[in-house]
């Protein structure tokens, strides 16, 4: 399964209770506990990942957003930031990894706020 980001970034949102909840109604059960043992992995999220006999992710727990969490979902708040960051990275072609995710994410934040 590739990893979505958009998944990441909503079920993040709902670990921190984001009101209103995030739809993730569009997303299949398996990707859902597949991207959460993701955050869980990365630690993004503090939580416990449960397996098949194969051991592959069969479900999870979600307790709470880590330090590291906290910080990229702050970056990855902002919707307009999020989907232009995003728009930017699907029109070059370029997948990119979870830090250098958040520190694009940081660098328009602070073009947003006149900062250099």
């Amino acid at each position: 399964m590739k990893r979505d980001m958009e998944l990441i970034r909503l079920q993040m949102l709902r670990v921190e209770a984001e009101e209103p909840e995030p739809d993730l109604s569009s997303y299949s059960e398996e990707q859902k506990i597949y991207h959460m043992a993701l955050c869980i992995e990365a630690g993004l999220v503090d939580g416990v990942i449960q397996t098949d006999a194969n051991g592959y992710p069969s479900g999870t727990v979600a307790i709470r957003l880590t330090w590291q969490g906290h910080e990229f979902l702050d970056a990855a708040r902002n919707d307009t930031l999020w989907k232009k960051t995003l728009g930017h990275l699907k029109k070059a072609g370029v997948a990119v990894t979870l830090p250098v995710l958040e520190d694009l994410l940081k660098k328009g934040a602070k073009e947003l706020l006149g900062l250099p």
